[in-house]
C-alpha cells in the first residue's frame, strides 16, 4: 500500500502552497517549470506503491530505520520529575536524519532523468547523506557551504569530498547556511536541465517544505508506534531543535491532530535573544518577510534586509525558519523558545556525562530546554526529544568553546 501519512493530518497545505499565510513559492520565471515538474512527479509518488516500496527498503536496509526510542535512565534520574525518552536519529546511516529526506528527493531525481544534484548546507550533515546518495547512485554532486562552516566543520567536508562531492566555499555574506542556499539557487537557474536541487530543510518554494516534511515524517510516525509499544500511549510532549526545522516537523506532523501532546520548538538564541540579533532565533525574534522562495518569520532590519543571525550549531545557524512552523507557531499549535549557546554547551556535556551518548550541538538545544522544565514536572511526565544528529562533528567547536587545545598533529 502506498504510504499513509498523507490522510488525516491538519496542516497540508493549499493549492498554492501556503501554511495560512505562510510558503508559497517566490521564484524566477526560469524556475517555475522545475518547480511545476517537481510537484507532479511527488504528486504521483505519494500515491505510488513502487516508490514507497523503494524508499522502505532503503529506510531500512541502507539507513537502518527504524531508529531506537531510548529511555535516557540516568538524565531521567539527575533532573528528576519527567521521563526522558530519546528519539535516536543520530543513529542513522550519516549520523543523522538529513538521509531520510534525501532519499526521497534523489529517488525522485532519478524519475526525472537528472543526473547532476545540487545541496546547501551547514553543519554538514545534508550535505554527507546527499554526498552518500549520489554516490550510492552515482550521480554528480555539488555542495555549496558557506566558507565559515567549511572551516568549523572540517570533518564533514571530509566526508564529502571522500564520497565523491565537489564542495564550494561559499564567502558572500557571513559564509554560512543561509549564503551557502543563495548559491546553490543560482547554480540551479543557470543549469535547468540537468540538474536538481536537493534542500535539506522544510522551507523553500512549494513543493519542498510539504515534501521534505513528509519524507522526515518516518521520525514522528515511528516515535509514535514505539511509545505506544514501550509505554503504552502518547508522550505528553515533544521537543526538538530547529533551524530551518526539519527534522522537529519530522517529529512533530503525526503528532498535530492529538491535541493532548505539547509541541515544543527550541531555537538558536546565540548569544542571547537581543537586539544586536546574535541568535537565529526567527520566531523569538524575528517577524514575517519573504526568502528563498517561502514567506516565513525572518531576521530583518527595518528595510526588509535580511540580517546575519548567530549560533555556536552550524545547523541552526539560518535567519528563517520553516513556513509550516511559522504557521503552527501564529495558530499556537506549537511552542517556540530559544537557548542560548551556553545552555546548549552544557547540555552537551551533561549528556556526554549521564548518557554516554555524544549530541551534536542541534540536538542539544533541544536537550538544553528539556533540562530547564524536566526537574519541575511530574515524575509520570513523558518527554520525547529527538536526538537528530551525533556529536562528533562538533567536538572542535566544542572543544574551543570550553577552552580544551586539541593538537591535531602527528
Amino acid at each position: 500500500m502506498a504510504n499513509d501519512l498523507f490522510n488525516s493530518f491538519m496542516t497540508g497545505p493549499d493549492e498554492t502552497g501556503r501554511f495560512g499565510k505562510f510558503g508559497g513559492r517566490f521564484v524566477s520565471e526560469t524556475l517555475m517549470p522545475l518547480i511545476l515538474s517537481l510537484e507532479d512527479e511527488y504528486e504521483k509518488a505519494k500515491t505510488d506503491d513502487s516508490f514507497w516500496a523503494e524508499m522502505n527498503d532503503l529506510w531500512t536496509n541502507y539507513v537502518g530505520r527504524p531508529s531506537p526510542m531510548y529511555f535516557a535512565e540516568r538524565l531521567t534520574a539527575h533532573l528528576g520529575g519527567a521521563q526522558i525518552y530519546m528519539k535516536r536519529d543520530e543513529l542513522n546511516h550519516t549520523g543523522a536524519h538529513k538521509i531520510n529526506n534525501v532519499l526521497g528527493q534523489i529517488i525522485l531525481a532519478r524519475r526525472m532523468g537528472k543526473t547532476r544534484i545540487i545541496a546547501e548546507t551547514g553543519a554538514g550533515q545534508h550535505g554527507v547523506a546527499t554526498a552518500t546518495v549520489c554516490a550510492k547512485f552515482g550521480l554528480k554532486c555539488v555542495v555549496y557551504m558557506g566558507a565559515h562552516d567549511v572551516e568549523r566543520q572540517a570533518p564533514n567536508v571530509f566526508r564529502m569530498r571522500l564520497l565523491g562531492a565537489e564542495v564550494i566555499p561559499v564567502t558572500s555574506g557571513r559564509g554560512t547556511l543561509k549564503d551557502a542556499m543563495n548559491d546553490a539557487l543560482r547554480d540551479w537557474v543557470t543549469n535547468v536541465r540537468d540538474t536538481f536541487y536537493c534542500i535539506g530543510t522544510v522551507a523553500g518554494p512549494h513543493p519542498y517544505p510539504a515534501m521534505v516534511r513528509d519524507f522526515q515524517a518516518i521520525i514522528g510516525k515511528e516515535a509514535k508506534a514505539q511509545l505506544e509499544e514501550q509505554i503504552g500511549r502518547l508522550p505528553d510532549t515533544l521537543i526538538a531543535a530547529i533551524g530551518g526545522g526539519s527534522n522537529a516537523m519530522g517529529l512533530f506532523f503525526p503528532f498535530l491532530d492529538d491535541k493532548e501532546v505539547e509541541i515544543i520548538g527550541v531555537e538558536a538564541g546565540g548569544k542571547g535573544v537581543n537586539a544586536k540579533m546574535e541568535h537565529c532565533a526567527s520566531l523569538t525574534g524575528g517577524r514575517p518577510g519573504v526568502l528563498h522562495g517561502n514567506r516565513t518569520y525572518l531576521l530583518q532590519d527595518d528595510d526588509g534586509q535580511i540580517l546575519e543571525g548567530f549560533s555556536i550549531s552550524a545547523g541552526l545557524d539560518y535567519p528563517g525558519i520553516g513556513p509550516e512552523h511559522a504557521w503552527l507557531h501564529e495558530i499556537g499549535r506549537a511552542k517556540y523558545v530559544a537557548i542560548t549557546d551556553a545552555e546548549a554547551l552544557e547540555a552537551f556535556q551533561l549528556c556526554c556525562e549521564q548518557e554516554g551518548i555524544i549530541p551534536a550541538l542541534e540536538p542539544s538545544h533541544a536537550l538544553a530546554h528539556v533540562m530547564k522544565i524536566a526537574p519541575d514536572l511530574p515524575k509520570d511526565h513523558v518527554i520525547c526529544m529527538n536526538m537528530c544528529g551525533r556529536g562528533d562533528k562538533d567536538i572542535f567547536t566544542v572543544a574551543k568553546a570550553l577552552g580544551f587545545e586539541m593538537n591535531t598533529g602527528a
